[in-house]
């Protein structure tokens, strides 16, 4: 059996979560706060970061979310999440990355450093002023997704692909966190609606970090 490496939010966690349930592939989730920089977590990813994914008994070890990913769409047929031409393909990548780097580097990160790291490690009162940083720029990237699902259903076209995961897992973050101000934004939102209800996305809604209350919509999939 896999064992996943992660802790609630953590959006890269979540994106492999979202794979691997949209998949049918089975795992066990192993609690791992990477701020604590356990030695034995070290051991496993000298980065020290999540997720980390391992099947003890065929000595497997994975490191890295975008490298998760593409191991089990590799590897796995079902419900292939980076698919069509290469030209499809290479969009499905581009947004996964543009998700997974500025989106979390100008929202997610200053978030959870801000309303989680801040409280749960180092004690202290969050920052109005990089609060108000993150959700001006959470509006400026939801007006970007709400171009593109103006043009198709999904974010990088006709289908559901990794580049709906990478959004939704940190779309949900942000929003967990109360840093999504979903007015002026209904295609984003009527996606996200649609991402809520999916089978692979249920767990994530009930599941609760510690000390860190979520927005008062967060499980509401008709928020």
């Amino acid at each position: 059996m896999w064992q996943l490496y992660q802790f609630p939010l953590c959006p890269f966690s979540r994106k492999v979560r979202l794979l691997l349930g949209e998949k049918g592939v089975g795992y066990t989730l192993v609690r791992e706060n990477p701020w604590e920089r356990r030695d034995e977590f070290i051991d496993m990813n000298p980065a020290g970061q999540t997720p980390v994914i391992a099947d003890p008994e065929r000595d497997v070890r994975l490191i890295d979310s975008l490298v998760i990913c593409e191991y089990f769409d590799e590897t796995v047929d079902k419900a292939q999440m980076i698919n069509g031409t290469a030209a499809q393909r290479a969009e499905i990548r581009r947004l996964s990355t543009w998700f997974d780097t500025f989106f979390y580097r100008d929202v997610t990160e200053k978030l959870l450093g801000e309303r989680m790291i801040k409280r749960v490690v180092t004690k202290q009162g969050p920052d109005a002023k990089v609060l108000r940083e993150a959700m001006k720029s959470a509006v400026e990237y939801l007006d970007y997704t709400d171009y593109l699902l103006g043009r198709h259903n999904w974010m990088a076209g006709s289908t559901l692909s990794l580049a709906d995961l990478a959004a939704a897992a940190q779309i949900s973050v942000a929003d967990y966190l109360g840093g999504i101000d979903w007015k002026s934004h209904e295609e984003t939102a009527r996606w996200y609606s649609g991402m809520k209800s999916r089978p692979s996305f249920r767990p994530l809604l009930s599941e609760r970090m510690e000390g860190i209350p979520a927005a008062s919509h967060y499980d509401d999939v008709n928020f």
